[in-house]
């Protein structure tokens, strides 16, 4: 039984369908729901224009609170309390620097736009490829 779940979120459909897995699948586990603030470059203008704020980790969770609000709206249609926490950096790493503490994590098939699917690649495969704990991907 897996007691410990992370869902990295994102504000795709397929970072939804996830947590909705989680939730349905292991509704007694401790779930923390992760969004990664990407780190600056040249195809990310979100991801550059927070390198331009006065505070970036205050940045980064204004960015974060409405993914988070509605990751909690979705967990209280299951009844279910869930954790937050925000992360900057490259999201696969950010990700994969967290596994340790978990039993398994949950990830939506893909997120973000094409163009950084394109450019970055695929978070999701990266996870999948490189975590310590099962992955279960959602589609």
């Amino acid at each position: 039984m897996l007691s410990r779940i992370l869902v990295p979120v994102d504000d795709s459909e397929m970072a939804r369908r996830a947590l909705e897995y989680a939730l349905e699948n292991h509704p007694d586990a401790e779930i923390t729901v992760m969004h990664v603030v990407g780190e600056p470059s040249p195809w990310g203008a979100a991801a550059t224009s927070i390198a331009l704020e006065d505070d970036i980790e205050e940045a980064a969770e204004e960015r974060a609170a409405e993914v988070f609000a509605d990751a909690q709206e979705l967990a209280a249609e299951y009844d279910v309390e869930i954790s937050t926490e925000v992360r900057l950096g490259d999201p696969s790493r950010a990700i994969l620097n967290r596994t340790d503490d978990f039993d398994a994590v949950v990830i939506g098939s893909h997120g973000g736009s094409l163009a950084d699917r394109l450019v970055v690649g695929n978070v999701a495969q990266k996870v999948f490829r490189r975590s310590p704990v099962p992955v279960i991907v959602a589609r």
